[in-house]
């Protein structure tokens, strides 16, 4: 409300007209609830860089343009809302294209503003002058540019929507305008108050049928599994209802961390290979079968037949089609399910799933008891489980988790379980880290927000550690250095017998961070490493470079995922999914 009060206040002191197109597309921005913008300035888009500091619209401004978008989808991720990259043209585009890519394959909602030279100088050379929007089509929902003033409100909203997920997956929507155009004086005709207006998304009602097609399949099932993901984000006592009346077991894949607690007595992540196998029946919620989930391959889910709910295509008819599917909102669908199974008795085989349960509590607990027990190698560089279990022990229920890297994405994942996570998702983007951190902290002041990342990873965009101390962010950035790219390593090794690329200086970090102003330490034992977390924490934003072991091999170096088999991520699921093709019994 503060923004949208001072956005039709605010008159130029200088630069674009009071009704110019540049503050009719910050007014827009801040109708729509933008409070922050991430970014890095131009000529070509500081009329809108400059409105948008003056309507009191947040600018965080970054070192690099990729480091903006991640950013910007980090806050979309942490609050549900619109995240706005502003990059300048040329090289500020193609800087940005990465980040892009990941707010693309992981359908996190994201409009990225850029400008292109003025219109008399198009197609003469001018500084900057490239055609974004082929650049960007493939990664993008919506890509245009805009050269007609009338045309700038509607094409804002419909860019809008679309990222929004309005009739299709959530993703990022770029949008860009000539400078000089963003300059002229918008036409009052074409400043309607009702052009500026926020639309809700739509929901989809279930089908009725298709309910009821869902419900014979899942009340009838021995050993139904549910699987959610990111579109099942406000679903959560849905979900949990169903899990509750039909006893069913839950995996969330980190793509729906936080949304069915851990103590629920449904909840199997540390058994996704057994139960993923053993399911007769698999109930997707919002959840694309990639890589992660072995395409749906009736291989690695030897006897599952499949109910599918989503509010999109993506989500709803990829890899496997679910002999019932729902193309709706999926609160809404959940909802009829129950409504609709009354009190029907499910058949679920309740001594399946509490073992499961069981065996799934075991090896949580066996695992945090053996974190900090984890050996150090013959040099006495701890253990990875080690750092990550000195860090278990300082987080909060509330904190906010990043993981960001190879094999440290691995051991992370495993050993840490906070009920907000993010990771560079199924791009496998690495760099992610210090960005999204910065992101996550600025989103949720006050909150426990720590990165977790490896060295090489660290690299991508580590100088915005600056960034963060510059606008106060306070976040932890945890360094496993190894000086390596570790599971790259393991994989040459294995395969070819051969090592090359691999290895990285063994840097100090800390000194870099010290340098730009960061409270920051070298940490090279397991003993000291508490207290220095707790140093950290109290001095955020802060820096910890943690020495870790090179021998140490991560759950993902040993699978295989390093070596990328031909069939499937996994080199279990590969020859599973090889035996299966044969027609043979995996």
């Amino acid at each position: 409300m503060k923004v949208r009060l001072v956005v039709e206040a605010f008159v130029s002191g200088g630069g674009t007209s009071p009704n110019s197109v540049s503050k009719a597309i910050v007014r827009y921005l801040a109708a729509r609830g933008v409070d922050r913008i991430f970014g890095l300035c131009g000529g070509h888009i500081m009329p809108l860089w400059i409105d948008a500091d003056r309507a009191g619209i947040r600018i965080i401004d970054v070192r690099d343009e990729r480091a903006a978008v991640h950013m910007a989808q980090a806050h979309a991720e942490i609050t549900g809302e619109l995240g706005v990259a502003l990059v300048t043209a040329g090289p500020g585009v193609t800087n940005a294209i990465t980040g892009i890519a990941n707010a693309h394959i992981s359908r996190a909602p994201v409009l990225v503003i850029s400008g292109t030279p003025p219109r008399p100088q198009e197609f003469r050379g001018a500084l900057q002058g490239i055609d974004h929007v082929p650049l960007v089509a493939s990664i993008t929902r919506y890509a245009r540019t805009v050269r007609e003033q009338g045309l700038v409100l509607p094409e804002l909203a419909t860019a809008c929507a679309k990222a929004l997920g309005h009739g299709g997956a959530p993703g990022p929507v770029y949008i860009d305008f000539p400078t000089d155009l963003m300059r002229e004086t918008l036409a009052a005709a074409l400043a309607r108050d009702e052009l500026f207006e926020a639309k809700a998304k739509p929901l989809l009602a279930p089908a009725a049928k298709d309910v009821e097609r869902a419900v014979n399949l899942i009340w009838a099932a021995k050993r139904p599994l549910l699987i959610a993901g990111r579109g099942a984000r406000g679903a959560e006592a849905e979900m949990a209802d169903l899990l509750d009346r039909t006893g069913a077991l839950y995996l969330d894949t980190t793509e729906a961390r936080g949304l069915i607690s851990d103590d629920h007595p449904g909840l199997v992540n540390a058994m996704r290979g057994q139960v993923m196998r053993d399911a007769d029946l698999v109930l997707t919620i919002g959840r694309k079968l990639d890589f992660q989930l072995a395409y749906g391959s009736p291989a690695v889910f030897e006897s599952a037949r499949f109910v599918r709910i989503a509010d999109n295509l993506d989500e709803l008819a990829d890899n496997r089609r679910g002999e019932a599917e729902i193309l709706a909102d999926p609160k809404s669908a959940l909802a009829a399910i129950v409504e609709q199974a009354g009190n029907a008795k499910p058949q679920t085989d309740r001594a399946w799933s509490e073992g499961a349960r069981k065996k799934h509590e075991e090896r949580v607990a066996k695992m945090s008891a053996g974190l900090a027990a984890s050996p150090a190698d013959a040099a006495g560089r701890m253990h990875p489980y080690a750092m990550l279990g000195a860090l278990k022990d300082k987080l909060d229920d509330d904190a906010i988790l990043i993981a960001d890297g190879g094999d440290i994405l691995s051991f992370a994942r495993v050993a840490l379980s906070p009920r907000t996570y993010l990771d560079p998702g199924a791009l496998g983007c690495l760099g992610v880290g210090v960005p999204f951190g910065i992101a996550a902290a600025l989103a949720r002041p006050g909150a426990q927000v720590a990165v977790v990342t490896g060295d090489g990873s660290f690299g991508f965009n580590g100088i915005d550690i600056e960034t963060a101390k510059r606008h106060k962010a306070g976040v932890v950035f945890i360094i496993a250095n190894n000086a390596a790219w570790n599971i790259e390593v393991h994989d040459q090794k294995v395969t070819h017998d051969h090592n090359v690329g691999t290895k990285l200086t063994d840097c100090n970090y800390a000194q870099m961070a010290q340098g730009l102003g960061l409270h920051a330490e070298r940490v090279d034992d397991a003993a000291s490493l508490p207290e220095a977390l707790e140093r950290a924490f109290a001095n955020a934003p802060a820096l910890l470079d943690v020495a870790v072991s090179r021998e140490a091999i991560s759950s993902d170096g040993k699978a295989g995922l390093a070596w990328v088999p031909d069939l499937q991520p996994l080199e279990a699921w590969d020859e599973m999914e090889r035996a299966w093709r044969k027609g043979a019994k995996a």
